[in-house]
């Protein structure tokens, strides 16, 4: 409620107001509303990460049509090597708990047990929900049972868990820590080590030389089953009917208006080219000026 809440907000704030003008102050506040979010789930006890990650949701389907060309650039890029610093930093310091004792306290049987648990909830939550989804997907748009059992698979990584044990309170921290940390090593050699191995038996690698296209203007999902992309665009125009249906109504006629997010109301800014143009003529300007200046000294 509180990530909801505070994306409302600030989502709400971009819409009607000048903030565009000042990509720079547009970008700060951007990241202080985020902060706020954080903080206040944790002063009230809540997880500050559940509450950020319900924030940017909202700040997605809003928030982000509101942003000037040069901030929603910008602040794409900065969250983007903002995570990967943090991940890097989280990985690094699991490997140096490995040679910092953490394993003084570590069950090889509760180590055991844990990652049983962690296979049984994801597959618990996996496949069930990709069977829901796909009781209201038509034929050719449904999520195949090899994309499940990668979704299963690959799943298991645990660096916000190993974080959020290194804040466990009690006197069986470091039993926590140790079993997590066994589970975090598990899933990142063994699972990350076998899915490129699965990808390649189900077929779904992608082939050299359409990464660097996907990252640009496609969705890797789209890529691999080429069939969805006719369907959704034939299927854009369509009218939706029962409770999807009737958010996507609701939602394109008072709360995008309200809170922004239809892709013709972004409002650009001075791209960044168009401030490269601007430097380069205020510059010529200084550059006549200077040999005005000399020509009245002579």
């Amino acid at each position: 409620i509180v990530g909801l809440l505070i994306g409302l907000l600030t989502s709400f704030l971009y819409k009607h107001t000048r903030l565009y003008e000042y990509p720079r102050f547009e970008t700060a506040i951007l990241f202080l509303f985020c902060y706020l979010c954080y903080s206040l789930a944790e002063s009230m006890e809540l997880s500050g990460i559940m509450a950020l990650f319900f924030n940017g949701i909202l700040l997605s389907h809003y928030n982000s049509y509101n942003l000037s060309e040069i901030s929603y650039i910008t602040a794409e890029q900065i969250f983007a090597t903002l995570a990967v610093v943090a991940e890097t930093l989280v990985f690094l310091y699991m490997g140096l708990s490995v040679f910092n004792g953490a394993f003084e306290s570590w069950n090889p049987l509760m180590s055991f047990m844990m990652l049983g648990f962690c296979v049984l909830a994801r597959a618990s939550h996996i496949f069930p929900l990709t069977w829901l989804v796909n009781r209201c997907r038509s034929p050719s748009n449904k999520i195949p049972m090899k994309m499940q059992y990668v979704l299963w698979f690959v799943g298991l990584r645990g660096a916000i868990a190993f974080a959020l044990a290194e804040n466990m309170p009690g006197p069986n921290k470091q039993s926590y820590v140790a079993n997590t940390l066994c589970i975090c090593i598990f899933t990142t050699v063994v699972c990350g080590g076998f899915t490129e191995r699965l990808l390649t038996k189900f077929g779904m690698k992608q082939p050299d030389g359409v990464t660097a296209e996907l990252a640009h203007n496609s969705d890797p999902y789209e890529s691999l089953f080429p069939s969805n992309r006719l369907n959704r665009s034939t299927s854009a125009g369509r009218i939706a009917v029962g409770i999807h249906g009737f958010w996507k109504r609701a939602d394109n006629l008072y709360f995008k208006p309200l809170f922004g997010g239809t892709e013709g109301a972004r409002r650009r800014g001075q791209s960044a080219h168009g401030l490269h143009d601007s430097h380069e003529t205020t510059q010529i300007n200084f550059d006549d000026d200077d040999d005005e200046e000399e020509d009245t000294e002579m």
